[in-house]
């Protein structure tokens, strides 16, 4: 098995930067491509030779929002099946809900420390496939703040 690729698309480059360093931590076999938002992500997605492992939006973007895009991604046959991680510094319950209503895995809130992250986002890689909705139900039972499934 190659590397494993996630796509992701969040308009802030210190949100962009922090999230790739975490996963270079994590894994070495991790690839991840990032867009400024969701309509640049579309074009990186159909010039990708395989489909992305997981797929990571934020919320807000400029041009196409994560929630536009991830709307456009769960209507089209090609990329219906790829799991996708909503993001935001926002918890507001509607937020979440539309997210997880449009076929959203979860809706993770960006948390404000890095190892927060970084031990998140491991759980989350070492999980990508069959695993992932397992990964993310114990994480929300475990009570982490960070992560809203349905």
């Amino acid at each position: 098995m190659g590397q494993n690729i996630i796509l992701l698309a969040d308009d802030d480059r210190d949100d962009r930067e922090m999230f790739q360093e975490a996963l270079e931590i994590i894994n070495d076999d991790l690839l991840c491509y990032s867009a400024v938002n969701g309509d640049e992500l579309l074009k990186q997605l159909q010039g990708l030779e395989e489909l992305p492992d997981l797929i990571f939006l934020d919320m807000n973007m400029p041009v196409m929002s994560g929630l536009e895009c991830l709307k456009v991604l769960k209507d089209d046959p090609r990329y219906s099946t790829i799991p996708v991680i909503m993001i935001s510094t926002s918890s507001h319950r509607k937020e979440m809900d539309d997210s997880l209503i449009l076929g959203a895995q979860c809706y993770f809130v960006k948390p404000n420390d890095f190892r927060d992250l970084v031990e998140i986002l491991k759980v989350i890689t070492a999980n990508l496939g069959s695993g992932l909705q397992d990964a993310l139900t114990v994480l929300n039972s475990k009570g982490c703040k960070h992560i809203h499934i349905s």
